[in-house]
């Protein structure tokens, strides 16, 4: 796939790899994210204008380490340094989704839509917080509790579930719940870790209870009518689902965890937030300071829409550092 140097908008692309280590491992039903890498992208028009991007694939291998990036990687040496705007707009819808995210990204971003060029970046609005996965959530509750002093604002709490025993989760579940109090709100994330038994007795538990905000993906992506069925009792947000059917964005009544790092092309996620689309929730995906700009950006847009909520931003949960900066001049002088 070489570029043909056909009529239109010419684009220089360089990208520059990046790594880093997390401060602490995230726990999942599908095991433990430690590290991460991909690639930064700085594109260039004929104009001089620039735009940034982030490459950074999210799926665990059966050994629970992060997959290589070596399908971005392949899909990168395809590109070359120099396309079209046509062909870039071609070729971008069959890329794999976290190049896809960093392309449509820069291009966005190049063209004014995002950036100094649209009135500047939307910092983003509270986050929920990010639990350890299980008995290590009940410290890390008392530390943020303690640190807002009283009164305190209500707080919302993320906790990664189907990834310990399930006995001892219910038995954690009790412990949160004595230390929230409404209006504090509180999800579950299983990752499609639970099967339908298991997640009935949470729903039974559960259904009715003012803290709960909702099940994340509580079944298998492929469980279609088991998560409409749990929908019918509580909420329910899909996370996986809707990358396993992306028809899912328009068909699915409730909740949806939108995570655009991996999620492809950012530019139809950014026109839904501006025009007012409800029941999306904004998600992090581990960013380098490139794409945490954008996270931050359509997380301030959803909660100027119909159905503002938290967004899932994981605070604490990346090093600090040059490569988390909000300029991308020095995050690219970071990996340099």
């Amino acid at each position: 796939m070489k570029a043909s140097g056909g009529g239109g908008d010419q684009l220089r692309l360089n990208w520059r790899p990046f790594s880093f280590v997390l401060p602490t491992a995230m726990v999942t039903a599908h095991g433990a994210v430690s590290e991460r890498c991909g690639w930064l992208l700085r594109l260039e028009n004929g104009e001089g204008r620039v735009g940034w991007g982030e490459a950074a694939p999210l799926t665990l291998t059966p050994d629970s380490r992060a997959l290589p990036c070596v399908v971005t990687a392949a899909a990168l040496a395809d590109l070359g340094p120099v396309r079209s705007r046509h062909e870039l707009e071609t070729v971008l819808p069959t890329l794999p989704l976290a190049l896809g995210f960093a392309l449509g990204a820069a291009l966005a971003e190049a063209d004014g839509r995002v950036g100094p060029g649209a009135g500047g970046w939307r910092p983003a609005p509270p986050a929920a917080w990010l639990l350890p996965a299980g008995e290590p959530a009940l410290a890390e509750v008392d530390r943020l509790l303690a640190r807002q002093g009283s009164p305190r604002p209500p707080l919302t709490f993320k906790w990664k579930v189907a990834a310990a025993d399930d006995g001892l989760e219910r038995a954690v579940l009790e412990e949160l719940l004595g230390r929230l109090r409404p209006p504090d709100r509180l999800r579950l994330d299983a990752n499609g870790g639970w099967d339908r038994p298991t997640a009935a007795r949470w729903a039974d538990r559960l259904a009715g209870e003012p803290r709960l905000e909702w099940f994340e993906q509580p079944l298998p992506p492929e469980d279609g009518e088991g998560l409409g069925a749990l929908a019918a009792r509580l909420p329910v947000a899909l996370d996986e689902s809707l990358r396993a059917d992306p028809s899912l964005r328009g068909r699915w009544p409730g909740w949806q965890v939108r995570r655009p790092a991996i999620e492809g092309d950012p530019r139809p996620l950014l026109a839904q937030l501006t025009e007012g689309v409800p029941w999306l929730m904004v998600s992090t995906a581990l960013e380098t300071g490139v794409g945490r700009r954008w996270i931050d950006h359509l997380a301030a847009l959803q909660a100027d829409g119909p159905t503002p909520t938290a967004p899932g931003l994981a605070p604490g949960w990346t090093p600090e550092g040059p490569l988390f900066a909000a300029d991308p001049e020095r995050v690219w002088e970071a990996v340099a």
